[in-house]
């Protein structure tokens, strides 16, 4: 007799990421034959504090970020563990592998086997139960769509171009349901092709599907973006406002920061300045990494500035790296008011919704994201329903791996109105 959601057998093997670089898929069986799998994601612009992605370091394979090694650990120590327990218990599922790494950053077993795994298990509880994923995760109260944040422009780590803000979002508010405000996002980015080609400019994409021309500077990219909602027939600041990502840890200078690729330097007073100058200037409505994963003084200087003349959004990205340690660090000094949830920073599910948990008891804003370095797994799209963010963001609507996390949440938000009405 077969006995309810137990693990029988657990593998890993070496898949390729958006980016040609290789990345774990795991495979969780029952011993019923189901079967559930996840993908690790893997990020370009990381924070100095996520848990560490395991590679190989062998040059001759793959320039030395083979996933092997976190293979093998898959394969051996975790499968060896898990074998036998139940699917169901996600938390005893994840808590087991996280006291088999026994670091604080994953680095014995690799955050990326450790990821994988914990998706799969969770996959193969809900095919186990016939429950989606999201609701599986979340159970009968997941029923929100997140307000996609698209990044058509894209600078920085993400793009050979001389942008150094990361991404340039559009952010459709006014849209009345998800499948809506993607049809807007796509017009206005089909808009946007039109205009740089018109302009001359290059329609080359970044990693993350945007575009990625050279411009004099990211005031013209801001242009750029307003003209192409208004030649989409919409209005900048009622149907479409936007969000920044600077990633401006990597503009950390010693004691000053330093634009990579334009070589501007500031003083962190002179950056918080400039960053309350553009959101007067701009429709933002919200700034991602405005300053660095340290400057928690500048953090906090600028997030009470901010507060006092709007309603702007301050996401914690690689100030926060999904880790709820952080996150409460942040919360008690004032740094922030929302919060990327990006689930290979920290390791495992259990972990990525503890930290989710924090930021809604804090009164932070949830943006379930991404990696630029991503796969088909449309996992983030199921995830993002099921702790109800606001927010996703899953990059411009191009290139396939991007493509299945917006074709995910529009099945999804087709089977909740099915089932809602």
């Amino acid at each position: 007799m077969l006995k309810q959601g137990i693990i029988q057998d657990v593998r890993a093997r070496q898949v390729l990421d958006s980016r040609g670089t290789p990345t774990v898929e795991a495979c969780v069986t029952l011993e019923n034959g189901v079967q559930g799998r996840g993908i690790c994601p893997s990020g370009a612009s990381t924070g100095a504090y996520e848990a560490v992605e395991l590679r190989d370091s062998n040059s001759g394979k793959y320039g030395g970020y083979g996933v092997q090694h976190a293979i093998t650990n898959v394969n051996t120590v975790i499968a060896g563990e898990l074998m036998g327990k139940n699917v169901l218990d996600q938390q005893s599922v994840d808590d087991r592998m996280v006291q088999l790494d026994g670091t604080s950053d994953k680095s014995n077993l690799g955050a990326n086997a450790l990821l994988a795994v914990s998706i799969a298990a969770a996959r193969a509880g809900a095919a186990f139960l016939g429950e989606p994923l999201y609701r599986y995760i979340g159970g009968i109260s997941a029923r929100r769509l997140p307000i996609p944040m698209m990044n058509v422009l894209n600078g920085g780590a993400h793009a050979a171009n001389n942008l150094d803000i990361q991404e340039f979002m559009l952010v459709p508010l006014g849209a009345p349901s998800f499948h809506e405000g993607l049809r807007w996002g796509c017009e206005v980015y089909r808009a946007l092709r039109g205009i740089l080609r018109e302009k001359g400019l290059s329609v080359s994409l970044g990693d993350e599907g945007g575009f990625a021309p050279d411009l004099k500077n990211d005031e013209e990219a801001i242009e750029l973006l307003l003209q192409a909602v208004e030649t989409a027939g919409y209005k900048p600041g009622t149907d479409f406002l936007l969000a920044l990502d600077v990633a401006a840890a990597g503009w950390q200078n010693g004691e000053e920061y330093r634009m990579p690729k334009r070589g501007v330097s500031y003083t962190p007073g002179e950056l918080v300045k400039h960053w309350i100058n553009l959101c007067a200037r701009y429709p933002i409505c919200s700034l991602e990494d405005p300053l660095g994963e340290d400057d928690w003084a500048g953090w906090k200087k600028l997030t009470g500035e901010l507060k006092n003349i709007g309603n702007y959004q301050i996401v914690g990205d690689d100030l926060f790296v999904t880790q709820a340690a952080r996150l409460r660090q942040g919360a008690e000094n004032g740094c922030g008011n929302a919060i990327i949830i990006k689930p290979n920073q920290v390791g495992t599910l259990s972990e990525t919704l503890q930290t989710v948990r924090l930021a809604k008891q804090v009164g932070y804003r949830v943006v379930v994201s991404h990696r630029s370095g991503d796969t088909e797994d449309a996992f983030i799209a199921d995830l993002a329903v099921s702790v109800n963010a606001p927010f996703i963001k899953t990059g411009a609507p191009a290139r396939s791996e991007r493509i299945a996390k917006y074709n995910r949440l529009c099945a999804i938000e087709e089977e909740l109105m099915y089932i809602h009405s």
